[in-house]
């Protein structure tokens, strides 16, 4: 798995206090994207899914793990498998993606399948400059979406995500 960074603790990537892997690699090169240092797919650094839970430790104030770009569903395989890791703490997961959910499903993919599957909270859609604000939360431009992906699996359409939710659905079950 090739990552650009990593931040133990990140307030803005999602809902809570997260862990945030970018991933390295993105075939969007969005005009105005304020990570273009993840675009080449052969920078940043290799790792693990493994190395990085390690890295992420056990802080007991996250929320979960957010995977940024880059473009994690280029690594959807090895992003999986940290996602499988993450569950089992109980932490959620966040997933940033310049495609569409549709775009995603068209594909096919079984690995963007397994992704999806693994996912809580997808924010998609690319990042239009035309469309960049600061008034919504967790999102660069107006027209990305913040998807509920349980809520999307169980009811076979898609089913956004607002800020009531954090608590109802990501609580950290009891130790």
């Amino acid at each position: 798995m090739r990552i650009a960074n990593t931040i133990s603790d990140s307030i803005v990537d999602g809902s809570g206090l997260r862990f945030t892997v970018f991933t390295q690699g993105c075939p969007h090169a969005c005009p105005g994207c304020h990570n273009p240092a993840t675009h080449d797919p052969a920078g940043g650094e290799e790792t693990t899914p493994l190395l990085l839970m390690e890295r992420m430790g056990n802080n007991p104030l996250l929320r979960g793990i957010t995977l940024s770009g880059g473009e994690p569903f280029l690594q959807a395989a090895a992003c999986v498998e940290l996602c499988r890791m993450v569950h089992e703490k109980g932490l959620d997961v966040w997933v940033y993606t310049g495609y569409t959910y549709e775009e995603l499903l068209a594909q096919g993919d079984p690995a963007h399948l397994a992704l999806l599957e693994e996912t809580d909270v997808l924010v998609d859609g690319p990042f239009m400059q035309a469309q960049k604000t600061y008034g919504l939360p967790f999102r660069g431009s107006a027209n990305q979406r913040l998807i509920d992906m349980k809520k999307t699996h169980a009811e076979g359409r898609v089913v956004l995500w607002t800020q009531g939710d954090a608590l109802a659905h990501f609580t950290r079950p009891e130790s």
